[in-house]
């Protein structure tokens, strides 16, 4: 899989993304941002220092002006872009993949970067391009602005939190701004190691919750917090250890936004579609974005919308103009304090069909596009959307299959009114697949199925 994908730049240090490649990544984003004020800042990777010095080196060379935050969460990468006048923003961090991964999430300018984007630096990197001018260098402590920022946006609340930042970049910030608006934090994984030892950084996967859920129950808290590499992804944990999906968690904030004013909600192809269901109940508009942190970023500005929402933990607010894991987090903890309810309880009145989880297959030696495509040519006599991979839609169910934007996989995810037709479906689109992609989906839907 190329590092430069669909949404950003990422690979695995040393091997697909060396000093010598980072090098000619960074000295092309100089010639794309040169004269320009850049923001630049890092995850905890093990290899962000190495990568992030490259950077600057380069920008300064390239004639921009590099304002360096230091080691923060994506997240307050994004406030200092707008705090600071930002007019570029360089990112070093590989998200939710694990340890060896790093990479570069990119501000171009005021819409989110496309994937033409992408391909030009990476055009420009390839050919090795260049640029040379006067640069500067400053650096900026942003922790007390950004978190009197956030705690003037929110409610204070007498929870008591879990808040487990898996050793990531939020250790510090997390727990600091739950504290600051009167919360009891119980720290789990709150010590940045960009090794990651205690479990992988995607809060997605339930699994890598399973020790917040046991903290959570063991210190009878009111809510568990899991946040990724970053920052900007966070899920959630009820009160009873329960890892809930995040298609829950978008349906409260579309409720909590619709209650307010009409408006649109924007949500991401792979989400239940008890989602876009309560969206048009309450009377908003609901609309379908591709998966992927840039592609629901820019439906969500497109639309003006109240507030987007991915199952892999990605929440956009209106408030802010970005997603952010940790106000996420917060507004979360907000509703539940305004509610004066516990999570389940605010989560047990949502529909619930079968639903699979995210299926995960390795290409393997499979041209994924390819692939696509020719699901996409054996199933035209059904209802499709193809706007992200391909979407078999019925009334009573779904099913799709779509290529990562972050890692070399298939993934799959159906859902139906009844498990019976959700096989059903499943059917169909497993048919229309090469034998070796078909053979594996059919493995994980059976060991579903038997759950």
């Amino acid at each position: 899989m190329s590092i430069y994908q669909a949404c950003d730049i990422r690979g695995i240090f040393g091997q697909e993304l060396d000093p010598i490649t980072a090098r000619r990544i960074s000295a092309a984003l100089g010639v794309v941002l040169t004269g320009k004020k850049v923001i630049v800042g890092g995850d905890v990777r093990l290899s962000t220092p190495e990568l992030q010095a490259i950077l600057n080196e380069e920008l300064i060379s390239a004639g921009c002006h590099v304002i360096d935050i230091g080691t923060v969460p994506t997240p307050v990468l994004y406030f200092a872009y707008k705090i600071l006048g930002g007019e570029g923003g360089v990112m070093i961090t590989a998200s939710h993949n694990p340890a060896p991964y790093n990479g570069y999430k990119l501000i171009l300018g005021p819409q989110p970067v496309s994937e033409k984007d992408i391909q030009r630096i990476r055009l420009l990197a390839d050919k090795g391009e260049r640029v040379s001018g006067p640069g500067t260098y400053a650096t900026r402590d942003m922790h007390e602005a950004y978190l009197q920022a956030m705690a003037g946006k929110l409610n204070a609340g007498k929870l008591k939190v879990v808040v487990d930042a898996g050793n990531g970049a939020c250790s510090h910030w997390a727990p600091a701004m739950f504290r600051r608006l009167g919360y009891e934090v119980i720290e789990l994984f709150c010590a940045p190691d960009g090794s990651f030892p205690n479990r992988p950084p995607n809060p997605a996967l339930a699994e890598n919750l399973e020790r917040l859920g046991q903290v959570v129950v063991d210190h009878q808290a009111d809510l568990g917090i899991g946040f990724d590499g970053d920052g900007d992804r966070v899920s959630f944990v009820d009160e009873q250890g329960r890892a809930i999906d995040n298609d829950k968690i978008i349906v409260l904030f579309a409720r909590h936004y619709l209650a307010k004013e009409p408006g649109t909600v924007v949500y991401d192809a792979k989400c239940s579609m008890v989602v876009p269901e309560t969206i048009k109940e309450l009377g908003g508009r609901a609309v379908m974005a591709r998966a992927g942190h840039t592609f629901a970023k820019a439906a969500f500005l497109q639309e003006n919308a109240l507030f987007a929402g991915e199952i892999s933990g990605h929440f956009f607010f209106r408030e802010l103009g970005y997603d952010d894991g940790m106000f996420g987090g917060l507004k979360t903890a907000e509703l539940l304090t305004m509610a004066k309810l516990p999570l389940s309880a605010l989560v047990a009145d949502i529909p619930v069909f079968p639903l699979t989880p995210d299926i995960r297959i390795p290409y393997g030696g499979n041209d994924k596009d390819a692939v696509l495509e020719e699901i996409a040519r054996k199933l035209t006599k059904y209802p499709l959307n193809l706007i992200d991979g391909v979407r078999l839609e019925f009334e009573d169910g779904w099913g799709m299959i779509r290529a990562s934007v972050t890692e070399p996989l298939f993934t799959l995810r159906f859902e139906a009114r009844t498990k019976q037709r959700l096989q059903e479906i499943a059917r169909l689109l497993v048919k229309a697949m090469p034998t070796e992609v078909a053979e594996q989906v059919e493995e994980k839907l059976n060991q579903w199925s038997r759950k």
